[in-house]
């Protein structure tokens, strides 16, 4: 699923927004396990998202890399999660499935609610969650 890119960022917001996204890059080419348990460990002391907090979030990550703003919905969760996290606050990171017809996501929730994804809360059932 594509998502509509954001507008482009001030120079001096995209160093963390840039990282978070390498970061992320990296961490998506690994197994599922290995992800959840560095993200369980790097989530370790940071406050609960706010939904506001988590959407500011994922709309700099979107403006900052294409693949994230295309199909890259692994990648774009991810990164999201980890900027949060460099701003000392953590939202829920899920990968999970839906069944008609049948496919993978990945996404962000905060406050109960999956953050400007384009279905509805229950659309998808979480599989691996980091609260």
């Amino acid at each position: 699923m594509s998502v509509t890119a954001a507008p482009p960022l001030p120079w001096w917001q995209r160093p963390p927004i840039l990282l978070a996204v390498t970061l992320a890059q990296l961490l998506a080419h690994r197994p599922p396990e290995r992800i959840r348990a560095t993200l369980s460990s790097l989530r370790r002391g940071a406050r609960p998202a706010t939904y506001a907090q988590a959407q500011q979030a994922r709309n700099q990550v979107l403006a900052a890399s294409i693949h994230c703003a295309g199909e890259g919905c692994l990648q774009r969760s991810v990164a999201t999660a980890l900027l949060c996290r460099l701003r000392g606050h953590w939202p829920t990171w899920c990968v999970g499935v839906r069944t008609q017809p049948f496919g993978a996501h990945a996404w962000v929730e905060a406050e109960g609610r999956a953050v400007d994804e384009p279905h509805p809360d229950d659309y998808y059932r979480p599989i691996i969650t980091v609260r």
